[in-house]
């Protein structure tokens, strides 16, 4: 069996820029959930069968507490904000599992359910959908992959490697040395793409990069200062790679025959009457009765 495992964030903030805005019956906008739900249709249209979703209950996470410069709901246009919550009811609906979280963010629980779903030796390779460089740390082979689905593209090891000049176990020390800006930390002065990925490619993780440049075996002219900002940096450079390492200890679920998709659940059809979209309730009716 395959395993997808779905940003519903991410799809909440793509297809909000994406797609018309649209009302449910109380008048509340709705269109990106609304899109959200066609899109998991056409997944498992494609033959999708264990599946799983999550979200961000609320944006800010534990990691708001460990650095004050992380991502938090400001400047998130309300109408986007309020339908958070209504897509998790709107997901459970269609009988897709869903993990809402809290304290951590969606991406820990992709890396928590990843790393789950492998430990099964009956599935056979785990789609991570989301283009988010974040998880690129939890690709493993051929068998943990990334789908971006929006541009159909899948990055397996070799992909990560080739994107990013490091293999998936540095990117969170890729991440604390050029930083995040979608996540709200800048890494350390000088440190770019290229001299990072030139540095890690040689020594993997910060602690095994020499202290002295003059002992680095990677060419790179402005080595030197380089070094220094990474000397009086260092306790910098640790905690930003402690906000961009996913944790992974989370629980999820108990089983992946748990993410078996069984057709939408009691209440759906009203669900999506509420939601001023009936056709998203006959596409699911009839992939179910196309499953038997």
């Amino acid at each position: 069996m395959d395993v997808h495992l779905v940003d519903g964030t991410y799809e909440l903030f793509r297809h909000y820029y994406a797609v018309p805005g649209a009302q449910d019956a109380a008048g509340h906008e709705v269109g990106a959930v609304r899109a959200v739900l066609r899109s998991l249709l056409a997944l498992l249209k494609t033959g999708a069968t264990h599946l799983g979703v999550a979200t961000d209950h609320v944006v800010e996470s534990f990691r708001n507490q460990l650095w004050s410069g992380y991502k938090t709901s400001a400047g998130v246009p309300p109408d986007l904000l309020s339908q958070f919550h209504p897509l998790e009811d709107a997901i459970r609906g269609l009988g897709v599992v869903v993990w809402p979280m809290v304290e951590m963010e969606a991406d820990d629980a992709l890396a928590a359910a990843a790393k789950k779903a492998a430990a099964d030796p009956r599935v056979r390779r785990i789609y991570i959908c989301t283009p988010d460089k974040d998880l690129a740390q939890c690709v493993v082979g051929d068998r943990v992959v990334l789908l971006d689905r929006r541009k159909m593209q899948t990055r397996d090891a070799p992909g990560v490697e080739a994107k990013f000049g490091v293999p998936p176990a540095s990117i969170p020390d890729y991440l604390a040395l050029v930083g995040d800006s979608a996540d709200g930390f800048p890494g350390l002065p000088g440190w770019g793409p290229k001299s990072t990925a030139a540095v890690l490619s040689r020594y993997r993780h910060l602690e095994a990069i020499p202290a002295s440049p003059a002992d680095w075996d990677v060419p790179l002219a402005n080595a030197a200062p380089l070094g220094a900002t990474l000397r009086r940096e260092w306790d910098l450079a640790l905690l930003f790679r402690n906000l961009a390492t996913l944790r992974t200890d989370i629980p999820v679920f108990d089983s992946v025959d748990d993410l078996l998709w069984a057709g939408p659940a009691p209440g759906f059809e009203r669900l999506c009457a509420d939601l001023g979209d009936p056709d998203l309730w006959q596409r699911a009716r009839a992939e179910a009765a196309r499953r038997g």
